[in-house]
């Protein structure tokens, strides 16, 4: 005899009645409006853009993903990706090849260039991490990225 799920919480079916402030939507997109907006000051000065430093920041840890895959790292729709990588290839920062084993796949790495150039873009992004976090210990910090991780899960559409 299979177990039953447990029955799905019922949650409060009005905005009004939720409030903004405990609607987790909204939350992330402010805290995410903040974050990007501290970063844009710092990073027009360097002469980047949100959508470029977060394409460093990605092929930083992930080098060599597909354009496909890095749409989905980045959040940023392939359209203005495209634009996004021929910008960063054409000053040297990227480079795409054509897939190895599938010639309709261009994979994007990082050159020497855009490494040193995130580099130097990621302390303006830990401070602003670490300001976000000031005041959260490290077990709220663990429990918030299992949240996430789980909700991200609920809601993918992609493997990755």
């Amino acid at each position: 005899m299979g177990e039953k799920a447990p029955p799905k919480r019922q949650r409060i079916s009005t905005l009004g009645e939720i409030g903004l402030q405990q609607f987790a939507p909204y939350l992330m997109n402010r805290i995410m409006g903040r974050y990007n907006a501290t970063l844009r000051e710092d990073f027009r000065k360097q002469g980047l853009t949100i959508p470029q430093v977060r394409t460093l920041a990605v092929l930083s840890v992930t080098d060599g993903v597909t354009v496909n895959d890095l749409s989905v790292y980045t959040v940023i729709e392939q359209s203005t990706l495209s634009r996004t990588l021929d910008t960063l290839e054409g000053q040297g920062l990227v480079r795409r090849e054509q897939g190895v084993t599938d010639s309709r796949f261009r994979h994007v790495f990082l050159t020497d260039d855009g490494r040193a150039l995130f580099t130097r873009a990621w302390p303006a992004m830990h401070d602003a991490f670490e300001a976000m976090f000031d005041g959260v210990d490290d077990a709220e910090y663990a429990a918030l990225i299992a949240i996430l991780q789980k909700m991200l899960k609920n809601i993918r559409k992609h493997d990755i």
